[in-house]
């Protein structure tokens, strides 16, 4: 079952359910799904542009989270949290920092990166292998950390 599928399958179940939160955060992700396949003018989105737009919530929640949290707004931040938690389910399982150093590894030889000058390139490389598996901020730490090393 595709996730295009899947996703309007659990908002039924979530309804049925009464899952009220989940309900709410569904309902947005089909929408921005919807809206998104407009902007492309495609019939239906593939599986990796649903998670592309999974991957963007996603991350608008961590942010909205982070913006509550430096106004101490704790409820609204839970919230948020809260809905992030509930769109991971729709992403693929998410890489460990020690799966995304190899490969960050492999594409500063493939890359021939000699210093953190080289970030760019090796970025052009690794986002593409790790897309929808890990967060572009954690890629980019460990990229500068690696490049760092090859500084010294």
């Amino acid at each position: 079952m595709s996730l295009r599928e899947k996703i309007p399958q659990d908002l039924k179940d979530a309804l049925r359910s009464k899952k009220t939160l989940e309900l709410t955060v569904l309902r947005m992700l089909q929408s921005s799904i919807r809206n998104k396949e407009i902007e492309k003018q495609k019939k239906e989105l593939t599986d990796e542009e649903v998670i592309e737009v999974v991957a963007g919530e996603i991350k608008k929640r961590k942010e909205a989270a982070a913006e509550f949290e430096k106004v101490d707004r704790r409820e609204a931040a839970e919230r948020e949290k809260a809905e992030a938690e509930i769109l991971l389910k729709y992403m693929p399982r998410q890489m460990s920092e020690d799966e995304i150093r190899a490969e960050v590894m492999k594409a500063v030889t493939e890359s021939g990166a000699s210093g953190i000058k080289d970030l760019g390139k090796v970025m052009k490389v690794i986002i593409p292998a790790v897309k929808g598996k890990a967060d572009g901020s954690v890629v980019n730490k460990i990229v500068r950390e690696e490049l760092e090393k090859l500084d010294q």
